[in-house]
């Protein structure tokens, strides 16, 4: 089979033990990011499976339209940057492990990495030493505060265990299930989605973005935070209201934030008003960019492969495009 593997930065794939999966195959890998249908259209003209990395290039109609010879789409996690329906009509098959009960460890431990650097003013600190001055600001000490866990999933749970460790008190709102788990857990659970905002001193989102999730964080949640606590988001950027994290920091409700997802991406631009932000510490999307994650996903994503070549496919979301 003919297959591409799309946005590859760090010419990175070709280096993991699972790569070998791959072998008879005729594979192609791009390393940098297009955008432009027009260029993926030529780029993948021949391409019978396509391999995406997450979410950072989306497969819509127009492009499927020019791609008669494509199969499969093979990636892992949600898929919202994939036009279903083009995919049905084109006749191309959509896997996408889900992994709900794998932990993605990488991505928690960025979380607390950020939530750590947000409370001692790490990259200020830093950028003031390298820039001759001494000290200056004051942080804050983790333990004895609250940790607001919003979605007590296979990354929020392990969040919430990080913040047990460093002596906080976990407080979570998720939905019916995962609140019972959590309390099975040991952790207080919310009233109300507005008790969570308002007591948290350090508050991490851990929902999958949905159309139900979308916006699910809004100016007033927001503006019910402590002007001394921290939002982090190594979710999704859509998560959150438009606009709404930008006005909320100007004003000081949280009074810091620290984010590794953005509403555009990759985003190139210096300018950024988000970026210009002083209480904003912010990554570019590198929750999931280790190599022991990158192995286990482009395991799942090879054996996905593998199990089309073999008349049969797994983890497909669209099952109706097989008959």
């Amino acid at each position: 089979m003919k297959i591409a593997i799309l946005d590859d930065y760090f010419d990175t794939v070709r280096t993991l033990p699972c790569f070998g999966k791959l072998a008879g195959h005729d594979v192609t890998i791009w390393n940098d990011h297009v955008h432009q249908t027009a260029v993926l259209a030529q780029r993948l003209q021949d391409t019978e499976v396509l391999v995406l990395i997450r979410e950072r290039t989306k497969i819509q109609a127009p492009l499927l339209d020019r791609l008669p010879a494509l199969r499969l789409i093979s990636q892992r996690i949600v898929y919202p940057h994939i036009d279903i329906e083009a995919c049905n009509r084109s006749g191309v098959v959509v896997s996408s492990s889900q992994h709900a009960g794998t932990p993605s460890y990488a991505a928690a431990e960025l979380t607390w990495a950020l939530a750590l650097a947000a409370a001692r003013q790490l990259p200020q600190q830093m950028a003031a030493l390298k820039a001759g001055r001494w000290q200056t600001g004051v942080g804050t000490t983790l333990r004895g505060k609250t940790l607001g866990i919003f979605g007590y999933g296979r990354i929020g749970a392990v969040v919430a265990g990080y913040g047990r460790a460093f002596g906080m008190r976990v407080l979570v709102w998720s939905g019916a299930e995962s609140l019972q788990r959590a309390r099975r857990g040991g952790h207080a659970t919310a009233a109300a989605k507005p008790a969570l905002f308002a007591d948290s001193d350090v508050l991490s989102l851990h929902l999958r973005l949905y159309p139900a999730t979308r916006g699910i964080v809004t100016s007033h949640d927001l503006a019910c935070m402590k002007p001394t606590a921290i939002l982090v988001n190594t979710s999704r950027a859509g998560l959150v209201e438009g606009g709404a994290l930008e006005r909320a920091l100007r004003v000081g409700r949280p009074g810091m934030a620290a984010v590794d997802v953005y509403d555009n991406e990759p985003v190139t631009d210096a300018n950024d008003p988000l970026l210009s932000l002083e209480n904003l510490i912010c990554t570019p999307h590198i929750g999931y960019v280790t190599r022991e994650e990158y192995e286990l996903q482009f395991s799942e994503i090879f054996d996905q492969i593998l199990a089309y070549g073999s008349g049969a496919p797994i983890n497909v979301v669209n099952p109706e495009v097989l008959g």
